[in-house]
């Protein structure tokens, strides 16, 4: 994408005013994330405002990187006299108006696709349908929002033959702004679910706000006996078993999409059955898994044109931290004319290894402590297979943009200035400690939360700056908490003075400390008749410093809680008699997740938010605008015939009473599946149809009941999912998620990905 704007051809696009210097080239490019910025003339950086941070922050690190031309809504306090500001009342509004701008220089058509679930999918199939054939571009990953929509237009070529953007609609009126942008030509409605409509009045307002981007679309496709608006009358309703025969997927929702991109593709051109039978399964799309030597592999092998290609090297930029960065490219006989335009992106990106791959080629590459981006050819995923830590046919999938939309339901109940710290330990509930923090610490989180001080050491060696807050700062780890600027939680008096011992030994002062008071749960923490020996103490320490005051809420996960009721008015009294005897502000903090979702009034400076942003809340209400997180999968070993009379299992406890078809799982208690789900308690889904345990579930594998279905070794075996929540899971094993997140082993293959 190139601008060309002058300086005040930018300025009067986005109805601003300058302030500072003029420009004096061509405005080519946007930034708007100061962490993927790479050298390029012409770069104007977009200083967004978020939920978690102030854009004109960042100035500094662009202008580090050679941007001079910002666009603000107030003017830095330090600005450079050869920069150049233009100060408009909204940063994303003026965003959004330049994308209009742009879009309306386009000629070429764009299919717009909306709906509840499936857009990057349908998107993805469209794309794998009409590539090689026409010129076609599609928005990356799964920018569908006010800000990706805008960003997705401004990427777009001037010249194609299509463009497939996906948009989506959060909250009432967003479709509206986004409509002004994009202006399809031709419109995909993937479907209107219940469960994604409580932002909106009721179901018509949320059904009325999807397709309302259609309103200057030539036809919508959408699929039979989807409801739509009486006033919309450009569809064309796709016959769900028409291409049945072709379509690779055996589970009615896959057919259904592939159906929809089918369609809407051969309106451009004729689609031969072997791409039909080639539809890609995207569950590895920029899927991002840990590798051997302590590597962190970005798995992008779908496809290779080179838009795609600057986005897997922005978002490898944007995660990369301390560690190198390596790019292993697959380019068959076909694509070899790309490799000179590949190469100079990479240099662009600053990539410090580039290494072109043959089919079949020996893999002799030190990728210790690196990020690995492996793109190219489809032969590329067994590169990226064998860079895999681990091998297990058992694995679990983390949704980081669903995790990401449930961290923003949160922050939606605070005060903008409030503060969040995320708790990570246990391995941040089994996702992996780095994975997550470095996450999350991208997003914006203000603290980290962990319960031993060698969890913050793994944190700092992955390169997080972020304050970090001991929980259970014991005795041994104080040394540690110093070295590696981490700030413990202080909860007895013994324990202060085993710090105080080593900050005098080390000559510091003013160190940070938390203090923890028992309100009410009876864990650790200093008791309320200890808070004046405990200032006195604290007043005649010069070497340490209180951050922050806080407590935990013992039962806040019920509504209007007496209990919790008591702990707030306790917690109020404590903080009082803290400032009172101060000389300095210190945090205030007591929510936890489900402190959030039921008292948020009480949100003091700063929130816990931990097993929430797991989409796990007791607010019934609120929980219906969070996401699942985890996809827990695995797949068929065999299949077998158990004859009436026969048994299964250790110990014979299940006898069949007719003949049965059964198949074995490679997932057991040492896996995180429970022994308690033996016979029947338990169940996983195959092909979405319930299959319950039979026998007793072993130590590496379980046996199911297949019942009718006709299935082979490999089909996929859901355990938590679409069918069978976590919570549902966790239930059927009568324990809580908690547990059922922390307890699924590490041999267990972790992948992360930000799609739909």
């Amino acid at each position: 994408m190139k601008l060309e704007l002058t300086y005040q051809e930018l300025t009067k696009q986005l109805d601003g005013r300058n302030f500072g210097s003029i420009f004096k080239g061509l405005i080519q490019e946007v930034a708007f994330d100061s962490r993927k910025i790479y050298p390029i003339p012409g770069l104007v950086f977009f200083a967004l405002n978020g939920s978690f941070r102030n854009g004109i922050d960042f100035i500094p690190d662009a202008y580090a990187k050679g941007v001079r031309v910002f666009v603000v809504q107030d003017v830095p306090e330090n600005n450079w006299t050869d920069a150049c500001f233009i100060v408009v009342e909204d940063v994303l509004g003026a965003l959004q108006k330049l994308a209009k701008h742009y879009r309306q220089q386009l000629s070429y058509p764009i299919v717009a696709i909306a709906g509840s679930l499936g857009k990057t999918t349908i998107k993805e199939w469209m794309y794998h349908l009409l590539s090689g054939k026409l010129h076609v571009f599609r928005s990356p990953k799964s920018y569908n929002s006010q800000l990706g929509v805008a960003l997705s237009i401004l990427q777009l070529p001037k010249t194609a033959d299509l463009a497939i953007l996906e948009v989506a609609a959060t909250q009432p009126g967003e479709m509206q702004k986004l409509t002004k942008m994009v202006q399809p030509t031709h419109g995909v409605l993937t479907n209107v679910l219940a469960t994604h409509c409580a932002a909106f009045p009721n179901y018509e307002a949320y059904q009325d706000e999807l397709c309302s981007i259609f309103s200057t679309a030539e036809v919508v496709f959408v699929s039979e006996g989807i409801p739509l608006p009486k006033d919309l009358k450009v569809e064309t309703a796709v016959r769900q078993k028409e291409f049945e025969t072709l379509i690779p997927f055996m589970d009615e929702i896959s057919a259904q999409q592939a159906n929809l991109a089918i369609h809407a593709a051969k309106v451009w051109t004729e689609i031969e059955a072997s791409r039909i039978q080639s539809l890609p399964h995207l569950a590895m799309r920029l899927e991002t898994f840990e590798g051997i030597s302590n590597a962190l592999i970005i798995n992008d092998t779908y496809t290779m044109d080179q838009e795609a290609f600057k986005s897997s090297l922005s978002y490898q930029l944007s995660i990369s931290g301390n560690k190198k960065r390596m790019v292993l490219v697959g380019l068959t006989a076909e694509n070899q004319h790309q490799k000179k335009e590949l190469e100079d992106l990479c240099k662009q990106f600053q990539v410090e290894e580039v290494h072109f791959l043959l089919q079949d080629q020996e893999l002799n590459l030190d990728v210790t402590n690196a990020v690995v981006l492996v793109k190219g050819a489809r032969y590329m995923q067994r590169v990226s297979n064998r860079l895999k830590l681990k091998h297990h046919k058992t694995q679990l999938s983390y949704n980081l943009s669903a995790l990401k939309h449930n961290l923003y339901q949160y922050k939606s109940l605070l005060r903008p200035e409030t503060n969040m710290l995320a708790m990570v330990k246990a391995q941040s509930y089994g996702v992996g400690l780095t994975a997550l923090a470095r996450y999350l610490e991208k997003q914006g989180i203000h603290y980290f939360g962990v319960a031993y001080s060698d969890e913050g050491h793994e944190l700092r060696k992955a390169g997080i700056k972020s304050p970090i807050l001991v929980m259970n700062a014991e005795e041994e780890g104080m040394e540690m908490c110093v070295q590696d600027d981490l700030e413990p939680a202080i909860y007895d008096f013994k324990q202060l003075d085993e710090l105080v011992k080593v900050l005098i030994s080390q000559d510091k002062t003013g160190f940070p400390i938390h203090i923890k008071m028992d309100t009410g749960m009876k864990r650790l923490g200093f008791h309320p008749d200890e808070i004046q020996q405990l200032i006195e103490i604290l007043a005649s320490q010069p070497e340490v410093m209180v951050k922050s005051v806080y407590s935990h809420l013992a039962d806040a996960d019920q509504a209007n809680s007496k209990v919790t009721q008591n702990q707030l008015q306790l917690f109020e009294v404590i903080c009082h008699k803290f400032e009172a005897q101060l000389s300095y502000p210190f945090i205030r903090h007591i929510l936890n997740s489900e402190g959030i979702a039921h008292a948020s009034t009480a949100q003091f400076d700063m929130v816990r938010i931990g097993i929430g942003l797991f989409g796990i809340s007791s607010n019934k209400s609120f929980a219906q605008g969070l996401k699942p997180v985890i996809h827990w999968t695995s797949s068929i070993s065999q299949v077998k015939t158990v004859r009436k009379g026969e048994s299964v299992g250790y110990g014979c406890s299940f006898i069949a009473d007719k003949d049965m078809q059964i198949a074995i799982v490679p997932i057991g208690y040492a896996d995180g599946f429970k022994r308690s789900l033996s016979n029947g308690v338990g169940a996983v889904y195959i092909q979405q149809q319930r299959c319950p345990v039979v026998g007793r579930v072993c130590m590496d594998m379980i046996m199911v009941n297949i019942g009718e279905l006709q299935v082979e070794s490999k089909t996929m075996v859901e355990v938590i999912g679409p069918n069978q929540s976590l919570e549902d899971f966790a239930s059927a094993c009568q324990t809580i998620p908690y547990e059922i997140l922390t307890s699924i082993s590490t041999r267990v293959h972790r992948s992360y990905s930000e799609e739909e």
